[in-house]
């Protein structure tokens, strides 16, 4: 029995040396997919919305040989077609092939299409509810993970007076929350946990990593300049490509050529090529400068300060509930949201770039949405001073409101069917007991095809 123990230990302790003798050694671990790298990541809402900072891009991919990538929130099937009778899924998949053809004459070829729905107007919110918030989000950061950028640029999350399109609007709300969030392996954990087999199937969690973007910036389709002058970084579209040998004016023009069922974007481009009129093309590319976590300055390149490699988390500021001591008045709807939004976001720039305003067509309806807060019970009576030829329509002038509540109101004008070119300023006063708890005052521009609020 003895000989027949010693035996075994000898086979084992045999098996043992065998097995560590064989024993195989880990592969490396691989990094993230080098090709999908961006340094600068574009994120907008329709096909050919690129094309307000083309004369930038330009610039960075040609001079500076940066990689860029884009993310459109849409693919722009609720507009025009300028080339044939294709409408609504037809007219958004020839949109999808015109952005990734004009993106691709700049070498731009990872672009991806959120798939929300092109929604014309100028709330935020009510694009935001059409695009499936949560679900395009979780797109966004998933994209944001994979292309691991250094800048992301996006519209201004703001209520301006010009196009001011909702979905433009929701495409920078998705950028920054995006921005905040993709660093955090908490937010939409089945992204960053690693498959059980990278090389087998079956796999259903998604092996990325969390990624902290470095700068923000914004830009505008507002239809005055002056409020970003020095608020961001701004580039001549006059001066010469040294690679192109050609005007970043021309280079823009001829990437939104492609853009040819769209008669304000391809076709207009299309007619300035072929006139040699290049007048629009020459505005310069004006940036808004949103945050940054790495040193640069307020005005100075895109790029700068950018580091090599990853950077640590930083946590957003996140929402922080307001105290209504007293009874107030304040502009509700997307001006109440954005007051929260950029709060949380760290957005403080933003607060005071310019003062509430609004565009809309001439004869129009103006909508004013209003939050009353009240600190105790009581009426509070609304009371609008209007421009000339300007009337209320409907709605009510008092409100009954309990000791710390908030009513919404949705104030309705009939503005003059004369087109004006100068703001006309509309003021909103509320009274309680005789007297004035607060005003809200907006300016609103009334022009020609202004899209419905």
């Amino acid at each position: 029995m003895k000989n027949v123990l010693v035996s075994l230990a000898l086979a084992l302790c045999s098996m043992a040396i065998s097995y560590a003798a064989n024993s195989s050694r880990a592969e490396v671990m691989p990094g993230p997919d080098g090709r999908y790298k961006a340094d600068i990541l574009l994120i907008v809402a329709h096909p050919d919305d690129e094309t307000a900072v083309t004369g930038y891009l330009a610039r960075a991919i040609f001079e500076q040989h940066k990689r860029v990538a884009v993310i459109f929130g849409t693919p722009g099937n609720s507009g025009g077609d300028a080339t044939s009778y294709a409408q609504a899924g037809a007219l958004g998949a020839e949109r999808q092939i015109e952005a990734r053809r004009a993106l691709a004459s700049f070498g731009v070829m990872n672009v991806w299409f959120l798939g929300g729905t092109d929604t014309p107007g100028q709330d935020v919110l009510r694009s935001l509810e059409t695009w499936n918030h949560g679900a395009a989000l979780w797109q966004t950061v998933r994209l944001v993970r994979l292309t691991r950028p250094s800048v992301i640029l996006t519209w201004l999350p703001h209520y301006v007076a010009g196009e001011n399109h909702g979905d433009h609007q929701a495409a920078s709300v998705l950028a920054t929350e995006a921005f905040d969030m993709a660093g955090d392996p908490t937010v939409f954990p089945e992204q960053v946990a690693a498959p059980p087999d990278r090389e087998n199937i079956g796999n259903l969690t998604e092996g990325l990593e969390p990624w902290q973007p470095e700068k923000l910036y914004f830009f505008s389709d507002a239809m005055h300049t002056d409020f970003q002058e020095g608020k961001g970084p701004r580039y001549s579209n006059e001066d010469i490509s040294p690679s192109k040998h050609q005007p970043y004016y021309k280079l823009a023009a001829d990437e939104m050529a492609f853009h040819l069922t769209q008669s304000d974007t391809g076709q207009f481009a299309k007619k300035a090529i072929a006139s040699n009129d290049y007048k629009y093309f020459r505005e310069p590319v004006r940036f808004i400068y949103g945050k940054s976590l790495v040193p640069g300055s307020v005005t100075g390149d895109i790029l700068e300060g950018v580091v090599r490699g990853p950077i640590p988390y930083v946590r957003p500021r996140g929402f922080v509930p307001r105290k209504q001591a007293e009874s107030s008045i304040e502009l509700g709807g997307p001006f109440a949201f954005y007051r929260e939004f950029w709060d949380a976001h760290g957005l403080d720039r933003l607060k005071s770039l310019l003062n509430p305003e609004a565009a809309l067509d001439a004869g129009s309806v103006l909508h004013i949405p209003v939050l009353i807060h009240s600190a105790r019970d009581q009426d509070v009576t609304l009371e609008l001073t209007l421009p000339q030829g300007w009337r209320k329509v409907g709605g009510f002038d008092t409100y009954p409101l309990p000791a710390g509540g908030t009513y919404p109101v949705q104030i309705a004008i009939l503005t003059s069917a004369q087109k004006v070119t100068v703001p006309q300023q509309v003021r909103i006063s509320a009274l309680a007991s005789g007297r004035e708890i607060g005003t809200v005052t907006m300016a609103v521009s009334l022009i020609s095809g202004g899209l419905p609020q």
